[in-house]
C-alpha cells in the first residue's frame, strides 16, 4: 500500500533480514519507547538464537516492512498467556512518515487472529497512535518491568476485535 511517501509492502522475515532488524534495535531512544526489551538488546548472538527460532515457530506470523526498497521494519503476531499480541519496530529514519500505520493496517488484513491485543509503554505516544488509527481500542493498563529502563513502568493494553 501507498502511504504519502513511500511504497510499504511487507514480506515474510528470512533469517537475512535478522542483521538489518539486529542494528534498528540498538537505538537508545527506540529501545527507552519500546521500553520492554531484552535483557541485553546489544547480544547480538542471543537476538540471532531468538529470532531464528520464531521465524520457524507456526503460531508467529513475522513480516518485514519494506519501504520502497529498504527494509524499514518489522512486526509480528505472537501467543502470549494465549492471547495473540502484534509488536512492531520501525528504524528511526521511518518514524512520523505514516510508515507504521500502514503496515500495520496491511498486516491486519493478512493477520486475522481475533481478537489481537497491543501493549505501549505510557508515554510511547507514537505508537498509542498508530493502534488507535488501525482501530485497536485502550482497554486497560498493566505494570512490567521495563528492561531498557531497568524499572517498573506503566503500560497501556489495547485491543482489536474486528
Amino acid at each position: 500500500m501507498k502511504n504519502n511517501t513511500y511504497e510499504i509492502q511487507l514480506r515474510p522475515t528470512v533469517v537475512a533480514d535478522l542483521d538489518t532488524l539486529f542494528e534498528f534495535q540498538l537505538d537508545p531512544e527506540a529501545n527507552h519507547l519500546a521500553a520492554f526489551t531484552s535483557k541485553d538488546s546489544t547480544n547480538k548472538e542471543a537476538y540471532l538464537s531468538k529470532f531464528t527460532k520464531l521465524l520457524d515457530d507456526p503460531t508467529v506470523n513475522n513480516q518485514t516492512i519494506m519501504a520502497d526498497t529498504i527494509i524499514a521494519g518489522s512486526i509480528a503476531k505472537f501467543i502470549m498467556e494465549g492471547d495473540a499480541e502484534i509488536t512492531y519496530w520501525i528504524d528511526k529514519p521511518f518514524w512520523g512518515k505514516g510508515v507504521a500505520t500502514t503496515a500495520l493496517k496491511d498486516f491486519l488484513t493478512l493477520e486475522t487472529t481475533r481478537p489481537i491485543f497491543g501493549r505501549v509503554a505510557f508515554d510511547n505516544l507514537g505508537s498509542q497512535k498508530v493502534l488507535e488509527n488501525c482501530g485497536f481500542v485502550k482497554i486497560g493498563t498493566d505494570k512490567g518491568f521495563a528492561n531498557a529502563r531497568q524499572t517498573e513502568i506503566e503500560e497501556f493494553i489495547y485491543r482489536l476485535d474486528r
